[in-house]
């Protein structure tokens, strides 16, 4: 693993990332990534990280992801942060303090962020981790053990009621259910309606199992705290990312930060809530993270450096896509330059194809 750490960065890599919250990196210790850290760091790399949780032990979370970056020497961005269930709302500031006090021993930590109140993941989110080691077939196996079944139905409520499930069937909302995309847009709580169940965390868990057993189905999960939104998106060591990737219009029920992340912050959070002033928001999207990177000539606007630019009214600019209907395109927007060249030109997209790859160290 150190090898193909130390290749990959040989290979342009920009450094290492893990997801300590998923399998199977949920079963990995803090030693052996901190192993694999020090290996990007000998080649100037980061290490970027999907906390190993961001509930109940987002503090120790947290508090895991700043001895990496002390014991590796490397640089260390708090993948999307937020907090997770009703019972740690507010504890952002703890989160932030914990940053601001490595920043001040000398440590380079930063986070980023995309501005919404609900995350999004697979449905087995729900599931304790022990449960899914192995695969489906492991967990189906584990099903058929009467005492284990009981077991995971108890983790499954306990998730529900503490962490992503938010205390209420209604905050699960269905992104892309292959096995029955009717589903998708509505909630588990709709879900037990539909099978003539009580919408108790009991009957939730146990079609949280159904859906795991079928193959899984992606999620949105409304368990975050708004002023704890707010309070990461002002930290100045806070990025904004989506987090989100290429959707077809149209396909599925995906998270509205596919589609407005960079404007919900431009037209909400600076225009119209006052949270960040437009240079702080520009700052957050451009600058700070080429610097994060080491990206020596992007992110501002200067001779010399690529003509990467987006041209928005600030008057104008807004996100459109939401929870309930997120296949819209924001608008404000009437100009993206990429690498020089048009890529929308008056609102109408160009499939001109100018980007890059980039490569860290590789020629």
């Amino acid at each position: 693993m150190q090898l193909l750490v130390s290749t990959a960065m040989d290979e342009g890599a920009f450094g290492i990332s893990t997801g300590l919250k998923y399998l199977p990196g949920n079963f990995s210790k803090v030693d052996e990534v901190i192993e694999l850290s020090k290996e990007a760091s000998q080649k100037g790399g980061i290490y970027t990280s999907h906390l190993r949780d961001e509930g109940l032990e987002v503090i120790a979370s947290v508090e895991e992801a700043i001895t990496i970056s002390e014991e590796a020497t490397i640089p260390v961005i708090l993948t999307h942060h937020k907090v997770i269930g009703k019972p740690m709302w507010g504890k952002s500031n703890e989160t932030l303090a914990l940053v601001d006090q490595a920043r001040e021993k000398g440590l380079d930590i930063q986070i980023d962020q995309y501005p919404y109140n609900a995350s999004y993941t697979g449905i087995s989110v729900l599931i304790p981790s022990w449960a899914r080691a192995g695969g489906n077939k492991e967990f189906k196996k584990r099903l058929a053990d009467p005492q284990l079944r009981e077991r995971i139905k108890k983790g499954i409520v306990f998730n529900i009621l503490n962490d992503r499930g938010g205390d209420d069937l209604d905050r699960v909302q269905f992104a892309k259910v292959k096995w029955m995309p009717e589903l998708e847009g509505k909630t588990l709580k709709y879900w037990c309606s539909l099978r003539g169940l009580e919408p108790t965390t009991e009957n939730g868990a146990e079609l949280v199992i159904e859906a795991q057993v079928k193959g899984g189905a992606s999620c949105i999960f409304h368990a975050m705290d708004e002023a704890d939104v707010v309070n990461i998106m002002k930290h100045p060591q806070t990025m904004i990312a989506s987090d989100g990737r290429l959707v077809k219009l149209g396909d599925g029920h995906p998270h509205p930060r596919w589609y407005g992340t960079f404007p919900r912050v431009l037209g909400r959070y600076v225009k119209e809530r006052n949270v960040l002033q437009l240079n702080e928001a520009l700052h957050k999207m451009t600058y700070l993270p080429a610097q994060a990177l080491g990206l020596k000539n992007r992110g501002l606007i200067r001779e010399g450096y690529k003509a990467d630019l987006t041209l928005f009214d600030p008057k104008t600019v807004l996100d459109k896509a939401t929870f309930e209907k997120p296949h819209q395109y924001s608008e404000g927007i009437e100009y993206v330059v990429v690498n020089g060249r048009l890529a929308v030109d008056q609102g109408e997209f160009k499939p001109i194809k100018s980007g890059i790859v980039l490569k860290k160290n590789a020629p």
